[in-house]
């Protein structure tokens, strides 16, 4: 019976001085090995190669040297309880990639040890493989259990369904520990960095246990080790596991109320973090994450397992409860925003995009896939959402697996804007434009974005002009009503704010109506500014304005509005989003229009100062000065400046003022150290008791060097 052993790259073994051939140890050539599979640092504790692509083992005997004449040598590759037996042979020829082969070449024979050369399958299955020797002559058979390796995805070789042939590509989307998430509004797009953190200890570790305790391997392991083999079938069980929704998963979402019995999803600045402590939890449920930390330790795991991924965020991303392509919107006469639809558009939603060919499609849909483990919609009784090819939502080929209509809607759906008042319609524009405004990725080798918003959606789309009613009933709520008598706009409003709104200084909008029709007209304006989430209808107004406007025929008149600071300062923070409206109605025609913006405020910077550059050696003592400075006109009370950095700084570190005066700084100097290569993050926040939450967040990213 075949006994697992935990992996040592020497295994030691007994010997004795029999005849018989025996082993003493089993060298795995890790560094060389991994060097050569651009797997390096993925792990300390196992041998990690890629499918497909040869590794090489050395067998050091002892009692006698290896006779090849009356030695023969089978090695058997276990996984779970299947296991397959591979006969080593003399041979310098290139390895079949469609089959398991051993080799040991002419050079590779020496008096008491012989190299042999392992190659896997390139379809063969992603798992933790264990490793026997059977020495076999004339006189029976000896066996060893020598240890065991990590198979990943191979996007290296031609024959792998993952394959990406640009180096540059490679890098960015296999090798890179970090990447950018683009956020706010498609007017004030925000970047904030991500250690994706692949390299850090127990991360690959953690991304197999999660492969482990899937709902698939718990009901059928053979099954699903051997579905293993195909990335879209790995794409969609990791999607399902990074939500905690329906199994073990990693994360439980929550987008309002108290964040006390967890952490706030806007402080996680990494992906290893968070694995550790699911991993070390006994797999219970982080707490909290939102859209962009799902989509992050997504790409963190199907980096590590081979599979290339990047991050790309949607603004005015769609959610299509009801699978209509159309998102109602409504308003009241006053221009605030009413929640009385399941649908809703969110400023910005992120999701994976993944590398693959779809052997389950055909040519046609191979490439980029979107994968989205955000719990919105279930796919097959299961929170997850793709594989889902690009190709197929710019194309609008529906019916391709996965999820392709909710994933067309989430960036081509059509918008139906209602103004009500008193339950009827008084009021209706459609935009075919807003949604999916633009889709954003990190471009490659550099942290400008690439538009991706051409990828998704075809410039064919036809487009409609919007319209306005009259007095049409609404038959009800969440239902568009369809209007028997549509007709001519005779007014048109657009709204915009002037320049980039910050943190303690008053917002100015831009109101321009213009009147189409041969006759002056007295206009009643309503504004209405409301604080929103990112991914919901607003709430709560904080700003209101009206008055009368005489506008003459064919005139285009231009109004200027100020929301003062004294009116939102006690009710926004740094990066809150804004939903402001204006109605304008015909006093006489009772003709209304109305036009909306939503964008986010700035909030002042903390500067980050490492001493000697961002760029630092491993296993060194680095200073880091963090600073802010009160730019508001106002003291800021219970003022705390806090410093943290996964793989720099153990845990938090604070400095704290009672009052912060206007002009003020608030600094902390830190000294870090970083125990592993690659790229970190160092993350600093700066708070008030008088703000409603996080005045300000800054990173700064630390490329560590080997020392």
């Amino acid at each position: 019976m075949y006994k697992k052993e935990k992996l040592h790259f020497w295994s030691p073994l007994s010997c004795t001085t029999a005849t018989q051939c025996r082993l003493k140890f089993v060298n795995f050539d890790a560094l060389e090995n991994q060097s050569f599979h651009e797997t390096a640092g993925l792990s300390k504790k196992h041998l990690v190669v890629r499918r497909g692509t040869p590794f090489t083992v050395t067998l050091q005997f002892c009692s006698r040297s290896f006779n090849p004449h009356r030695d023969s040598l089978v090695l058997e590759v276990w996984l779970g309880n299947r296991s397959e037996r591979i006969p080593v042979q003399f041979s310098d020829k290139r390895s079949d990639t469609h089959s398991w082969s051993a080799k040991i070449s002419p050079d590779g024979v020496h008096p008491q040890s012989v190299s042999v050369h392992i190659c896997s399958p390139a379809n063969s299955s992603v798992a933790l493989y264990h490793l026997q020797l059977h020495i076999e002559t004339n006189q029976g058979r000896r066996s060893y259990a020598v240890g065991g390796f990590v198979l990943l995805c191979n996007p290296w070789l031609k024959d792998d369904p993952v394959y990406m042939p640009l180096d540059a590509q490679l890098q960015e989307y296999i090798k890179s520990d970090y990447g950018l998430l683009y956020m706010g509004t498609y007017q004030n797009i925000s970047s904030r960095p991500w250690s994706f953190g692949q390299y850090e200890p127990g991360v690959l570790e953690a991304c197999l246990k999660l492969l482990e305790v899937s709902p698939q391997h718990l009901k059928d392991k053979d099954k699903d080790y051997i579905r293993r083999a195909d990335p879209a079938y790995l794409s969609r069980v990791i999607c399902a596991m990074v939500n905690c929704n329906d199994d073990l998963g990693i994360l439980a979402g929550k987008w309002q109320g108290s964040y006390e019995d967890g952490v706030k999803p806007t402080d996680w600045s990494g992906s290893a973090d968070i694995l550790h402590r699911w991993a070390s939890s006994n797999c219970r449920p982080v707490r909290y994450g939102q859209c962009w930390v799902f989509a992050s330790v997504l790409c963190t795991v199907m980096r590590v397992l081979g599979i290339p991924s990047r991050v790309v965020t949607v603004f005015n991303a769609a959610h299509d409860c009801d699978g209509n392509v159309e998102i109602n919107e409504y308003y009241s006469s006053t221009g605030k925003k009413l929640n009385l639809s399941k649908d809703s558009i969110w400023n910005f939603h992120v999701w994976v995009e993944c590398w693959m060919r779809r052997a389950d499609l055909g040519v046609g849909f191979d490439g980029w896939q979107v994968v989205d483990p955000t719990p919105q919609e279930k796919s097959a009784g299961v929170f997850c959402c793709g594989p889902c090819p690009v190709v197929a939502v710019r194309r609008r080929y529906i019916r391709a697996p996965y999820d392709t209509p909710f994933v067309y809607a989430s960036v081509d759906a059509d918008i139906v804007t209602l103004i009500l008042q008193e339950g009827q319609v008084v009021g209706r524009k459609l935009d075919t434009e807003a949604v999916g405004k633009l889709i954003y990725t990190k471009s490659i080798d550099s942290d400008a974005p690439e538009n991706l918003t051409g990828v998704y959606k075809s410039t064919k789309k036809r487009k409609q002009p919007a319209v306005v009613m009259k007095y049409q009933m609404m038959p009800g709520v969440g239902n568009t009503p369809s209007p028997p008598g549509e007709i001519p706009p005779g007014l048109e409003v657009s709204l915009s704010i002037d320049g980039q709104p910050s943190l303690g200084e008053n917002i100015s909008l831009c109101v321009t109506v213009t009147n189409q029709s041969s006759s002056p007209r007295l206009l009643m304006e309503h504004l209405n500014a409301q604080l929103k989430e990112f991914n919901s209808n607003p709430e709560r107004s904080f700003w209101k304005a009206q008055k009368e406007v005489r506008i003459q025929p064919g005139e285009a008149l231009t109004l200027h509005e100020t929301i003062p600071s004294s009116e939102y300062e006690s009710v926004l923070a740094g990066d809150d989003i804004v939903n402001v409206a204006v109605v304008i109605k015909d006093v006489k025609t009772k003709e209304t229009v109305l036009d909306a913006q939503e964008f986010s405020i700035s909030s002042p910077q903390i500067t980050i100062e490492i001493e000697g550059g961002d760029v630092i050696q491993m296993k060194k003592e680095h200073t880091v000065q963090v600073s802010f400075t009160n730019t508001l006109a106002k003291t800021l009370t219970g003022a705390v400046l806090t410093v943290e950095g996964s793989g720099l700084l153990p845990g938090k570190q604070e400095a704290s003022l009672v009052n912060l005066q206007p002009d003020k700084k608030i600094e902390k100097t830190v000294t870090i150290e970083a125990t592993s290569a690659g790229t970190k993050l160092l993350m600093a926040t700066f708070s008030h008791s008088s703000s409603p939450g996080v005045v300000s967040r800054s990173f700064c990213k630390v490329s560590v060097k080997a020392a």
